[in-house]
């Protein structure tokens, strides 16, 4: 074969570029070098390596859910399982990662040999048949339909928002063929007009001459249906919230935002909005434990509309198939049309401020929120891992303009750290903050390195509380498997190939603040700030889903 020759994976790079992949993460192995050479010379690809391929796909995760699409390559058995926590977390959190895993050669596996990354029985399909369970859409290459194959993958890695596989072994992605001659198509609309129309009669009657409350949440993003909302929440006076899952999902500066809804851990403010709406528009609302008081939400179906991704229910009644898009703008002309303009809000109820901690006060999770809120500015992106980073974060308004991302369903401890690296890259226009904790951050801690090579600047602060704070919130205060060994956090950056990142450890307001204060000023190097806390010093959020879930995991059987 001529070594210009247009090969299988040239056909893959193409298509993951048409979508938007300009960077692929990952780690090599030996069975996907060659297509390794393949990235490396595509004009609009680049080869992105991480410390392990659990952090490749971490990162590639964080890079999906602001990209649209986003790609990760490992190897076949040890790195694909390595990089399956991942990939899973990308399934139950619907980000489209496509999994590309190199395979040792046709040949090799039709006489079942015993070869390496393998469990030694010449059975080549284990690993796939895992795949099935964690990916939206799977296949195994071979020559004769491997870009048909592609193309199937990649369309509904994109139509549903999840991971897709490819098992690309040697020989097939060297294989000869031609590049796309189209573009990747698109499925067709998936609203029945008659659906539509009996929505939108159905909407209508229940709307009437009410004012409508609006609880929105994380599928709106993934579905690529914002435009839609917003132009509903524009329509009228329109009140609305979101769950955490969903936290900047709207602009959360808007005068109409009442704030985040969790069921009964709600301000009362929240819950009264909601819970009491003449009809509540719920859009792409998935309620799960961590995000719903541990389902305490009191939702009336009777006044409630909810639009989903493919169906909508209006007071038990289904209507499908109905794209939400189509359903938002139903609503959104119902609004328009009816020539009412519901009155202004009342003001919302002030909070009694406290006095702001002097500057040799010492640092609490109140003011360390409270202040990291406050120091925040429109384009940051702020990932939160799962912890008290993620609920000390929850209750604060975010500046317009600022994107909030967590992980509160799949909950895997150290996400945040890789898949900050992951959305630095998908836009390097917008400065990531990272909060992490400090036994989360001990779990991914490698990929820190690699912001330096990337040429990226973060902000990180490591909430150093001595140990598991939010597993002690739950069970176990003083026991033993809560607590972790101490690191010299300071010193990381550098021992980690980051010799020119700003490094602060802070235990008082004031030492915050001159740490922020230098993280303005300084845009082109990356801050990392140690935050000393008391171990049991945890946001009042948190507190109540912690006593919730300590209750739910006592339950015994009757």
């Amino acid at each position: 074969m001529p070594e210009n020759a247009y090969t299988v994976g040239d056909y893959l790079l193409d298509r993951l570029a048409e979508l938007g992949v300009t960077e692929i993460f990952g780690v090599p192995g030996d069975y996907q070098l060659e297509f390794l050479d393949h990235v490396l010379a595509h004009p609009h690809v680049r080869w992105v390596g991480g410390a392990n391929e659990l952090n490749a796909g971490y990162a590639a995760d964080g890079y999906g859910r602001l990209r649209g699409m986003a790609a990760l390559v490992t190897t076949f058995g040890v790195g694909e399982l390595s990089a399956a926590n991942a990939v899973a977390g990308s399934y139950a959190e619907h980000v489209p990662v496509v999994h590309i895993v190199g395979a040792p050669s046709k040949d090799a596996q039709g006489a079942r040999r015993i070869v390496h990354h393998t469990l030694g029985d010449g059975d080549f399909d284990h690993f796939l048949r895992i795949s099935r369970e964690i990916t939206c859409a799977q296949a195994n290459l071979v020559p004769a339909t491997a870009t048909r194959e592609i193309d199937r993958v990649l369309s509904e890695v994109r139509e549903q928002k999840r991971p897709g596989y490819l098992l690309i072994a040697t020989d097939v992605a060297r294989f000869p063929t031609e590049p796309p001659a189209a573009p990747l198509p698109r499925y067709t609309a998936g609203t029945s007009p008659r659906a539509l129309t009996l929505f939108t009669a159905a909407a209508a009657e229940l709307i009437d001459k009410h004012r409508i409350a609006v609880l929105a949440d994380f599928l709106v993003h993934r579905l690529g249906c914002v435009k839609e909302l917003n132009a509903l929440l524009a329509a009228d006076t329109v009140p609305h919230a979101t769950l955490m899952w969903g936290k900047s999902l709207v602009d959360e500066s808007s005068p109409n935002y009442v704030g985040i809804y969790a069921g009964a851990a709600s301000e009362d403010s929240v819950r009264e909005v909601i819970e009491d709406a003449p009809v509540l528009v719920t859009a792409g609302v998935l309620f799960t434990d961590m995000v719903s008081g541990f389902f305490s939400q009191r939702l009336d179906p009777a006044r409630t509309i909810d639009i989903g991704a493919n169906q909508s229910v209006i007071a038990g009644q289904v209507y499908a198939p109905l794209d939400m898009s189509a359903a938002l703008e139903a609503v959104t002309a119902i609004l328009t049309e009816r020539g009412i303009t519901s009155p202004e809000l009342p003001p919302a109820p002030t909070r009694t401020q406290a006095q702001a901690p002097v500057r040799d006060a010492t640092l609490t999770q109140e003011a360390l929120w409270d202040r990291l809120s406050q120091a925040l500015t429109p384009g940051n992106v702020v990932l939160a891992d799962q912890g008290t980073s993620f609920y000390g974060m929850a209750g604060h308004r975010l500046p317009s303009g600022v994107t909030f991302i967590g992980q509160p369903l799949w909950g895997s401890i150290g996400y945040t750290l890789p898949a900050a690296l992951g959305a630095g890259l998908a836009d390097r226009s917008r400065r990531t903050v990272l909060l992490i904790g400090d036994g989360a951050a001990q779990l991914t801690i490698q990929e820190l390195g690699t912001f330096g090579r990337e040429g990226l600047a973060p902000v990180v602060v490591v909430v150093n509380n001595d140990g598991y704070t939010v597993e002690r919130a739950i069970h176990g205060v003083t026991a033993a498997y809560n607590d972790i060994t101490a690191w010299r956090w300071s010193d990381l950056p550098a021992a980690l190939g980051v010799a020119d990142a700003l490094t602060f450890r802070v235990s008082t307001c004031g030492e915050l603040d001159d740490a922020l204060t230098a993280a303005a000023a300084t845009a082109d190097r990356m801050v990392f700030i140690e935050a000393v806390l008391a171990r049991m010093d945890i946001p009042p959020l948190l507190t109540e889903l912690a006593q919730s879930a300590s209750e739910a995991n006592s339950r015994g059987t009757s």
